[in-house]
C-alpha cells in the first residue's frame, strides 16, 4: 500500500502531539520522572530572570508534615483574624520569590484571607531547567500529600480553605482540595493535569475553576472534559475557561506569554475565589 508524503508527515505530527499530551503535568499518583525527562517540556519552560523579593510582607514557617518530616510554607497573614485560608502551589521551579510575590498579591487582593505558599521541594529552588527537572523528578507523591495534610492540620479546624496553582501547582491545587475535605471551599487549576481516578474525584467537596489553553501540547481537551464529567458526578461543578493560548500562558517568563488571556484568567480566578469565600 502506498501513502502520500503529506499523509506520512501528518501521521508523524499526530503521533508527536499525542505523545506530548501524555508526558506533561502527570498525575500526582505517577512518577514525576516522565515529566522531568521530557525535553519538549523543559525547553518550553525558559529560566526566569533572577528576582529577589524586597520588603517581604510574609515570613517562612515550619510545620510538621504527617510523615514526620518538616514542611515549609510562606505565610502572609490576614490583617484581621480570619477563618479564610488560601493555599498557593508553585510551578516546577519551586517556592521562589516570584511565587512569594504572587502569594502576597493574592492576599492583598482577597483581603480578609491568610495565604500560604506551600513548598513541595523541601527548601530546594531551581534556577535552571536541569535543576527544575531534577526537583520535579524527585518529588514523591506520598511526601507531597504529607506536606499538604500537615498544613491542613497546622491551620486548624473550622477553616474555609481554597487552593490555586499553576501546572505542577495546578495538579496539587486539586489534590489539596481533596485532602482538605469538608473545609475545602474552592479550587483553581491553571493547566494542571486532570485527575483520572473517578473514585478519588468522587470525594471532592467543592467546585473547581479550570483554566486551559486550547494550544496546550501536553494536556488534551479530552482529559479536561473527562475531569469535568467526574467532578459533575461528585455533585459539584467545574467551570472551564478556555483561551487561545499555549501551556503555561499565564507565566510572564514564557516566550508565548499571553497577556490578554492571563489578565482575563486572573480576573475570573479572583471572582471565583471571592465567591467561594463568601459562602
Amino acid at each position: 500500500m502506498k501513502f502520500s508524503h503529506s499523509l506520512i508527515i501528518a501521521a508523524l505530527a499526530f503521533s508527536l502531539i499525542t505523545n506530548a499530551q501524555k508526558s506533561c503535568c502527570i498525575p500526582v499518583d505517577l512518577s514525576a520522572q516522565e515529566l522531568a525527562s521530557n525535553e519538549s517540556f523543559k525547553s518550553d519552560h525558559h529560566a526566569q530572570n533572577p528576582f529577589v523579593l524586597e520588603s517581604p510582607k510574609g515570613k517562612m514557617i515550619i510545620f510538621k508534615a504527617t510523615d514526620g518530616t518538616a514542611g515549609n510554607a510562606y505565610i502572609i497573614p490576614s490583617v484581621k483574624p480570619s477563618d479564610k485560608v488560601l493555599f498557593v502551589f508553585h510551578e516546577w521551579w519551586g517556592l521562589n520569590d516570584y511565587i512569594k510575590q504572587e502569594a502576597e498579591k493574592w492576599q492583598q487582593e482577597l483581603g480578609d484571607v491568610t495565604v500560604y505558599a506551600i513548598d513541595l521541594y523541601d527548601g530546594k529552588v531551581a534556577t535552571t531547567q536541569e535543576d527544575a527537572a531534577k526537583y520535579m523528578g524527585g518529588l514523591d507523591a506520598k511526601h507531597g500529600r504529607a506536606i499538604v495534610e500537615g498544613l491542613v492540620t497546622y491551620v486548624g479546624k473550622g477553616k474555609s480553605i481554597a487552593t490555586i496553582g499553576w501546572c505542577l501547582g495546578g495538579t496539587w491545587s486539586f489534590e489539596a482540595a481533596l485532602l482538605a475535605g469538608n473545609e475545602a471551599k474552592g479550587c483553581v487549576m491553571y493547566y494542571g493535569f486532570p485527575e483520572e481516578d473517578a473514585a478519588k474525584v468522587k470525594t471532592l467537596t467543592t467546585n473547581i475553576l479550570y483554566i486551559y489553553g486550547s494550544q496546550d501540547a501536553y494536556i488534551s481537551r479530552d482529559a479536561v472534559d473527562g475531569l469535568s464529567a467526574k467532578v459533575k458526578a461528585s455533585g459539584h461543578t467545574m467551570k472551564l475557561l478556555t483561551y487561545d493560548a499555549v501551556h503555561a500562558f499565564a507565566n510572564p517568563s514564557n516566550p508565548k506569554f499571553n497577556e490578554y488571556a492571563a489578565s482575563e484568567a486572573h480576573y475570573e480566578a479572583s471572582k471565583f475565589l471571592k465567591q467561594a469565600f463568601a459562602k
